[in-house]
């Protein structure tokens, strides 16, 4: 729930990049890939933990220990930065593009620019990390909710499909497939899927909310489905 709740919550801020100079654009576009060391690795595993449970000043204390050449350290410190709504995430997440978390860059760039209701950005970025990782339900998740923003109903729904079925103990699509069924007044199918999956109904009355959401007219429509952070 608090990933989701973040999720939510990071989508709704808009225009947090920044076309200027930062700090981080000193940062060389070549990661490393390699293996880190047992204490880096436990050192990440803290900055995760404490990601999970909110504590993102916290986690990007423990990264700023770590090299920033480290792949899955500029990941880390991308994700938070986003988090936060800081503008320092998008050259982070532009620096991995071709490296061996290319598909994650691609997804966090998705992101940022859904979160400024640049769809078609959103799209494309979202396009490329799906093809990327074909696999990754949260990919598939998060390109679902840019089709559905779109009001593209049939590929929303297709993504969302294929992100219940990669990962069928994740809740967040199933949501996402009830919030389009309600927007097209399918109450009947909508009832069933939140009865088989057993959803609560506090996650019904937030699809309900998203659904009447997605009917006012754009701009106040924008982001009315749940991502994963």
């Amino acid at each position: 729930m608090k990933a989701m709740i973040a999720g939510m919550t990071l989508l709704m801020l808009g225009g947090c990049a920044n076309t200027g100079q930062t700090p981080w654009d000193a940062l060389t576009n070549q990661a490393s890939c390699g293996k880190l060391s047992s204490e880096q690795q436990l050192s990440l595993n803290l900055a995760d933990d404490m990601a999970n449970d909110g504590k993102l000043h916290a986690s990007l204390a423990n990264l700023q220990s770590l090299p920033d050449n480290l792949a899955d350290v500029r990941l880390r410190k991308a994700k938070v930065y986003r988090l936060l709504g800081r503008s320092e995430a998008e050259p982070l997440y532009r620096g991995l593009l071709g490296s061996c978390l290319a598909a994650e860059a691609e997804h966090g760039l998705g992101q940022l620019a859904a979160a400024r209701a640049d769809y078609g950005q959103a799209q494309a970025h979202l396009q490329r990390a799906a093809r990327l990782a074909p696999t990754d339900e949260k990919i598939r998740n998060d390109l679902g909710v840019v089709y559905l923003n779109q009001l593209r109903l049939e590929d929303a729904r297709f993504e969302f499909l294929t992100a219940m079925e990669l990962k069928q103990s994740d809740q967040l699509a199933p949501l996402n497939l009830v919030t389009l069924l309600l927007y097209q007044d399918d109450w009947t199918r909508a009832a069933e899927l939140v009865s088989r999956l057993k959803l609560s109904p506090e996650q019904f009355s937030e699809a309900q909310a998203r659904a009447e959401k997605l009917k006012l007219p754009a701009p106040a429509n924008r982001l009315a489905a749940a991502t994963l952070p």
